[in-house]
C-alpha cells in the first residue's frame, strides 16, 4: 500500500473525528519520519509491512478516541514540541491567550514567574523562551509531570526554567513574584462533557475540581498575596461560565484592575487581576 492510498483509507476510517485528514497524515508521519510536504508529494511510496502493521495498532487507537498528542507523544505549543503523556494536560490553543496576557504585563527587566499547577511546562516554558532575562518556577503535584516539565525544558534548553512537585503553594515559602499564572482544574465533575472527547483520556486530576469546578481557583486566590510582589498580577485560566465568579473572588480577595480576557472562540477564558498590598 502506498502513502496516498493509506490516506485515504485512514481518513474514511476516523468518522468521529473532526480532522480525520490531518489527524492521518500526523500519523503517517510519525510512523515513517517523514515531514507533511513528502508525504504529499510522493504519495506512490509504498510503505514497509513493519509500517503498515504499526498504523493499523495507532489507527484503531485514535478511532477509538484517543488524542492524537498521546498516540504520539507531542504537541506543539507557542511553536515549541512539547513532549506530552498520559500523566498530564494536552496543551490548548485557548491557553496560548493566557501566555499573551502575561507578557503583556511583566515588567521590563530581570523578573520572577510562578506557573500554578504546570503539567508539561507548557506556559512555564512559553514564559521563559519568550523572556530569558526572567526565572520562571513550575509547580505540579504530580511527580511525573514535573519530570515531563524537566524533561521538555532541557529537550529545548530553556535554561531559566525550574520545576518542582509540591500541591500549589507548599514548596515555595518565603518566595514572591511578579507575575504568577495558572491553569488549574475548573471543571465540574458532574459536567458532561467530561464523557467526551480528548478529556475522556486525560487525567482527571488536572480537570476536574469540586465546588462546581471553584475550589482549586479559590484556593488560589486566597493563598497569591502572600507570594506576589506589590502590584505582582494573578491570571488565571477558567471555564467559559467562570468569568464572572473568578472576578468576584478576585475583587474580594482585594485585588484592583480586575478584568477578563476572551479566548480565540470568543469565550471569556482568562480572568487576571493586580495585588494592590493596603497602604
Amino acid at each position: 500500500m502506498d502513502y496516498q492510498s493509506w490516506l485515504k483509507a485512514a481518513t474514511a476510517r476516523l468518522t468521529e473525528s473532526d480532522s480525520a485528514r490531518r489527524d492521518a497524515e500526523i500519523l503517517l508521519g510519525f510512523v515513517t519520519g517523514r515531514a507533511r510536504t513528502y508525504l504529499l508529494a510522493f504519495g506512490e511510496r509504498c510503505l514497509t509491512p513493519q509500517e503498515i502493521a504499526r498504523l493499523e495498532i495507532l489507527l484503531t487507537r485514535r478511532a477509538r478516541g484517543e488524542p492524537i498528542a498521546y498516540l504520539v507523544g507531542e504537541r506543539e505549543f507557542w511553536s515549541l514540541p512539547l513532549s506530552v503523556s498520559p500523566a498530564t494536560l494536552i496543551p490548548r490553543p485557548d491557553t496560548e491567550c493566557l501566555v499573551e496576557q502575561a507578557l503583556a504585563r511583566l515588567p521590563a527587566g530581570a523578573c520572577t514567574i510562578l506557573d500554578l499547577g504546570t503539567g508539561t511546562g507548557a506556559i512555564a516554558l512559553a514564559l521563559a523562551s519568550e523572556r530569558p532575562d526572567c526565572t520562571v518556577t513550575g509547580v505540579d503535584f504530580q511527580p511525573e509531570a514535573v519530570a515531563l516539565a524537566r524533561h521538555n525544558a532541557q529537550k529545548l534548553a530553556i535554561t531559566n526554567a525550574q520545576f518542582v512537585q509540591g500541591s500549589w503553594f507548599s514548596p515555595l515559602a518565603g518566595q514572591r513574584f511578579q507575575l504568577i499564572a495558572s491553569n488549574p482544574p475548573y471543571i465540574d465533575a458532574a459536567d458532561p462533557h467530561l464523557s467526551q472527547g480528548d478529556v475522556r483520556f486525560e487525567p482527571d486530576s488536572a480537570l476536574v475540581a469540586e465546588e462546581n469546578g471553584l475550589a482549586d481557583l479559590r484556593a488560589i486566590v486566597r493563598q497569591a498575596p502572600e507570594y506576589l510582589l506589590p502590584q505582582g498580577w494573578l491570571l488565571l485560566e477558567h471555564g467559559w461560565q467562570q468569568a464572572a465568579s473568578v472576578r468576584e473572588l478576585l475583587a474580594e480577595a482585594g485585588f484592583g484592575a480586575v478584568e477578563s480576557r476572551r479566548d480565540y472562540g470568543g469565550n471569556e477564558r482568562v480572568t487576571l487581576g493586580q495585588y494592590l498590598p493596603a497602604q
